[in-house]
């Protein structure tokens, strides 16, 4: 018998490759109200626990909170209408959400990106694979809160006991934990084999082939 009847997803370093149009938007911002910019690598860093931290990170210290609120505002219009240049899904992702698919076994994203972006992304990349997408909102508490993964398993229909949780970051190990999930964590996204297990990672998948095998109980 497989392993799970159903996997929910973190997106961003888990299912897509959002990094080039996260700091191309950072960087605008940033450059609209003159202030530095910021490497690919250190936008790396600061992904993982929603945009507003993002730009938190991103500002230089000390900048005042009136205008780090701009510049959020601006980021979040900048990529709202930019956030497709740059993105793709991960090498093997579509044929493992398909795999997945046509085994039953049931898919949802959920994410500290705000709603509109996650929604409006799993629908351009991923489409009908992905029938339930989360995002973060004033109506649900954001990870590592578990709200957003009680919900996708609800507007599924599906059991907690029969979940998994696949995603890149510590904040997706402590949000597994909080929802009582097994935590299968990725290491093709934003933090690296070392930096997983050095936060509790216990499952690490280095390929979507391998995480097939885990998520299938090895079946081919």
């Amino acid at each position: 018998m497989r392993p799970y009847d159903t996997v929910i997803f973190d997106l961003d370093g888990t299912l897509l490759d959002t990094l080039g149009d996260l700091a191309d938007s950072t960087n605008y911002a940033l450059a609209l109200h003159g202030l530095p910019a910021r490497t690919l690598e250190e936008v790396r860093q600061f992904v993982g626990n929603g945009v507003a931290r993002l730009l938190h990170l991103a500002v230089p210290r000390g900048t005042p909170p009136e205008l780090e609120a701009r510049c959020l505002a601006d980021f979040r219009a900048h990529y709202l209408l930019n956030m497709e240049h740059r993105t793709a899904p991960y090498p093997g992702i579509l044929e493992l959400l398909d795999r997945l698919r046509a085994q039953g076994i049931q898919t949802a994203v959920v994410s500290n990106k705000f709603d509109g972006a996650v929604k409006g992304l799993c629908l351009t990349y991923l489409g009908e694979r992905i029938p339930v997408a989360i995002g973060e909102s004033p109506n649900v508490a954001r990870k590592p809160a578990p709200d957003t993964v009680f919900r996708a398993l609800e507007e599924l229909g599906a059991a907690r006991e029969r979940a998994v949780y696949v995603g890149d970051s510590d904040v997706d190990i402590q949000t597994a934990q909080n929802a009582g999930l097994p935590c299968i964590s990725v290491s093709w996204g934003f933090r690296d084999a070392a930096f997983l297990t050095a936060h509790g990672a216990q499952t690490i998948a280095d390929n979507p082939a391998a995480l097939w095998a885990l998520l299938s109980g090895g079946k081919e």
